[in-house]
């Protein structure tokens, strides 16, 4: 089927499912679309992601996907069963495959989530190992979204917020970290050195992106092209989006286009 595959997020993390989804299934058309006029989620009431999420997911929708890949963690935890409800396409998101995965490969069952406010918030992981009988510790770490919004990936600044939020984790002892937020893969080398090398991180943008190539594979929705288009969509300004983008994953992104739909005046949504 040669519909796009729509891929949200509240900003540029969702930019490591979106390469990852291509680096798998290099045929697929996707759209992806940036909430970053209204970015960060992870701080806002639960309602509130909620409600501009939906606005994003119904944009996409309108746009002819044949899928969505709900690419942000915070997202995932708001709305997850609201979308699975509302649209007719199937729905692919980022917290129970990564929390499988932690699972499968954690020898001691000592699991960590590094997650937003919102997620850890929502309990989603805390549910989605429930039934496993691992343990599981959750680590808010805001301030690593706003440096990966700001193009920001090492520095001294950045390697002791990593420090503070990850000493907890450390004190824990847990072997198996989730990097609960697609932004946080973009800093999986200050995270790992942090952490150190007998930690295993788990990304749930990777694990999103193999659940997503299943989910095509499953409902008979890959795409029978060899080489696939790629549009990008923001809230905000799209010259900063692409200059961002490019500064966070080289040329994947070479340009961005405006989601005149959402501008701020148009963000409420039937709930």
């Amino acid at each position: 089927m040669n519909s796009p595959v729509g891929i949200f997020d509240s900003g540029f993390g969702g930019l490591t499912v979106a390469r990852a989804i291509v680096d798998q299934l290099p045929g697929e058309d996707i759209i992806y679309l940036g909430d970053t006029a209204r970015a960060p989620y992870g701080p806002r009431p639960i309602a509130e992601v909620r409600q501009y999420a939906l606005a994003c997911l119904d944009a996409l929708v309108d746009m002819g996907v044949k899928a969505l890949v709900i690419a942000c963690n915070s997202a995932s935890s708001a709305v997850l069963a609201d979308a699975r409800e509302r649209y007719a396409i199937p729905v692919a998101e980022v917290v129970l495959p990564a929390a499988r995965r932690a699972v499968r490969v954690s020898h001691k069952g000592r699991i960590a989530v590094l997650s937003t406010q919102a997620t850890a918030t929502s309990g989603a992981y805390a549910d989605a190992v429930a039934a496993t009988g691992v343990d599981l510790m959750t680590a808010v770490c805001p301030r690593f979204v706003e440096f990966v919004e700001a193009g920001i990936t090492g520095g001294e600044e950045l390697l002791g917020v990593a420090q503070e939020y990850l000493e907890p984790v450390t004190d824990y002892g847990a072997d198996t970290v989730i990097l609960g937020c697609t932004h946080y893969p973009l800093l999986s080398g200050v995270i790992s050195y942090v952490l150190g090398d007998e930690v295993t991180l788990v990304s749930s943008a990777e694990e999103c992106a193999n659940s997503t190539y299943a989910l095509l594979a499953r409902e008979g929705l890959l795409a029978p092209k060899t080489q696939g288009i790629r549009r990008f969509l923001t809230t905000g300004s799209p010259d900063r989006f692409a200059r961002i983008a490019s500064r966070l994953l080289g040329d994947f992104v070479s340009t961005a286009e405006a989601c005149e739909e959402l501008s701020l005046e148009h963000v409420r949504v039937e709930l």
